[in-house]
C-alpha cells in the first residue's frame, strides 16, 4: 500500500511541475485531446500503461 501511495504522489508531483512550468502547453494538449477520437485515446492509454508496467518491472527487478 505504501508503494501505491508513493506512486500516486509521484504522479501528482510530475503533473504539478508540468502545469507549473508550462500551463499554455498543458491547455493546448487538453484542447487537442478533446478533439481526438476515442480509439486513439484508448490506444495511447494502453501504450502508456504497458510502458509504465515495463518500467516498474525492470526498476523493481
Amino acid at each position: 500500500m505504501q508503494d501505491l501511495a508513493s506512486a500516486i504522489g509521484l504522479v501528482l508531483v510530475i503533473e504539478g511541475v508540468l502545469w507549473a512550468l508550462s500551463p499554455r502547453l498543458g491547455r493546448a494538449m487538453l484542447e487537442k485531446t478533446a478533439d481526438a477520437p476515442e480509439s486513439n485515446l484508448r490506444l495511447v492509454g494502453v501504450l502508456a500503461a504497458t510502458i509504465g508496467f515495463v518500467v516498474v518491472w525492470f526498476a523493481r527487478g
